[in-house]
């Protein structure tokens, strides 16, 4: 591990943040850390959950009262203990969270006044074409396609996203104005996420300040100037972006050298798997989107899934969990046909799923690490009453094995970062050792080191013979992670890749293709 290098930033800041220091109870959640940001620069906060990037983001826009510390703010100094939502709003700081406080229901130009106030015109009523014109001049100055009177529901993710910066910047003095923004594009598919990205170099280009917090190491080397890594409450290095590359970044927030073990999928495992028989079969499913879905999963194979928004990932995992019922075609287990009138049917069958949403669909958010893990296999703990004392030691046991950073098994289930609870929702379901593992977008939101564990228990999964299907809007994982990826268009299957053609590019190229190259699966 190398030693952290200095500051080698410029001296013309936007923003400084020294020595911030941020306790919660017993926990230092930032501990005398800094945070520089050049003027009319991208700079990318990274590390994993809990490392203290979201809580400098808070304390710095008085959501969280910093302990100690100072920030100054175009030359303005301030203590940190200070500071209000009020007070850096005016010295000219935006944010936008990756809650993006938008009402999908109320027009654009509505969710914007709800911010500035709306504007009136004679008898104090309001002035709705002044609003609409004002908002309409926003949209087209921020490349948004959309109007002012259309409802925020009715737009994509990235579209929404830039409308919640537009909204922040509304106000925007010149080029003093610094806009953080937390995570805003964990949620968006890949084209989409380089569609804000364009934005943000575009504002930053035109003098714009501007800080963005994010898991995804491609994001940072494609938009970002400078980088800062938080590690345990600390910063464990500075940097621009132009000496930094993944290994060295992985680095730092591991704390270690890692080895990039995820990166090369493991070919014996597809090879061998080519010649087992299918595991699962998808015949001609007709489900939501899907128009006559055709896929096949072999044992000891990872297969992909990607697509654009609504191309139907999701639902083909539901269909073969027993969550969505088909209108039409076949559910094929071991090559015998079945019928999947429950979850608990799939689940006897031997099929595990670890859904998009953990907190809605797979966490139980008021009870702990223990429950949360033994959930799957409960009746092995009971007989006249609960054996609670194997169940703690045996959740001891999974917890160790799986790398999940939890004070004890009692503690509460959301007081662990995002990537530890994914690690408990997919051990719960390894307990069972499943015949075939279902994930959906399986490191959303996750950071770079869970990451990789998660990749390895998945491909150490395989390595059992246990068949795996992945719907992800990660292309770069899916590359990392599986054997043979599918690209669904128009309800099938419209392209598949393997071996050498397996790579971001043509995922890329394939997922933005109207017109399907391949009809059927192998």
């Amino acid at each position: 591990m190398t030693s952290v290098p200095e500051t080698p930033l410029a001296s013309s800041f936007a923003l400084e943040a020294r020595g911030v220091h941020k306790r919660f109870g017993g926990t230092h959640a930032l501990q005398d850390a800094d945070l520089l940001l050049r003027a009319g620069a991208v700079h990318a906060l990274l590390g994993g959950n809990g490392s203290g990037k979201s809580t400098m983001i808070k304390c710095l826009t008085g959501v969280y009262r910093a302990d100690a510390g100072e920030v100054t703010i175009f030359g303005d100094r301030m203590d940190a203990a200070d500071i209000t939502p009020a007070a850096v709003h005016e010295a000219g700081v935006r944010v936008v969270h990756q809650d993006l406080a938008l009402f999908d229901r109320a027009t654009i130009a509505e969710n914007f006044a709800f911010d500035s106030g709306f504007p009136t015109g004679c008898g104090s009523r309001i002035s709705w074409s002044g609003l609409n014109r004002r908002v309409a001049a926003l949209l087209e100055e921020y490349d948004i396609p959309a109007r002012p009177q259309d409802l925020v529901g009715s737009l994509r993710p990235a579209q929404k996203t830039l409308v919640a910066v537009a909204r922040a910047l509304q106000d925007q003095r010149g080029a003093e104005m610094v806009l953080l923004l937390d995570e805003p594009t964990a949620s968006l598919p890949e084209h989409e996420s380089r569609q804000l990205l364009r934005t943000l170099r575009e504002r930053a280009a035109l003098g714009q300040t501007i800080a963005i917090v994010t898991h995804r190491l491609p994001e940072v080397m494609a938009v970002a100037d400078d980088i800062t890594v938080f590690r345990d409450g600390k910063v464990a290095a500075t940097l621009p972006a132009a000496q930094a590359d993944h290994d060295t970044l992985v680095s730092y927030l591991a704390g270690r050298d890692v080895e990039r073990t995820t990166s090369q999928p493991a070919a014996d495992v597809s090879a061998v798997s080519r010649d087992r028989a299918p595991l699962l079969e998808l015949r001609d499913i007709v489900a939501g989107p899907l128009a006559g879905l055709d896929l096949t999963v072999r044992a000891g194979e990872v297969v992909g899934i990607v697509g654009l928004l609504g191309s139907g990932r999701s639902t083909a995992l539901n269909v073969a969990f027993g969550a969505v019922k088909p209108r039409a075609g076949q559910v094929r287990f071991d090559g015998e046909p079945v019928r999947l009138g429950h979850v608990g049917d799939a689940i006897r069958r031997g099929v595990a799923m670890v859904p998009e949403n953990r907190l809605r669909d797979a966490a139980f958010a008021r009870h702990n690490v223990r429950e949360n893990a033994s959930a799957s296999v409960l009746g092995r703990f009971w007989t006249l009453w609960m054996r609670r004392g194997r169940e703690r030691t045996e959740t001891r046991d999974l917890i160790t094995t799986y790398g999940v950073k939890a004070s004890s098994t009692e503690a509460p289930f959301m007081s662990l970062s995002g990537g530890n609870q994914q690690k408990v929702v997919l051990a719960r379901w390894m307990r069972r050792q499943p015949r075939l593992l279902l994930l959906d977008e399986p490191t959303q939101g996750v950071d770079v080191v869970a990451r990789g564990e998660i990749y390895q228990t998945v491909r150490a999964a395989a390595r059992r013979g246990c068949g795996v299907l992945v719907a992800s809007s990660d292309h770069e994982e899916v590359v990392l992670l599986c054997d043979r990826v599918i690209v669904l268009a128009g309800g099938k299957i419209a392209a598949e890749l393997v071996g050498e053609s397996l790579t971001d590019e043509q995922i890329t190229h394939q997922v933005q293709s109207v017109t399907p190259s391949l009809e059927t699966s192998p």
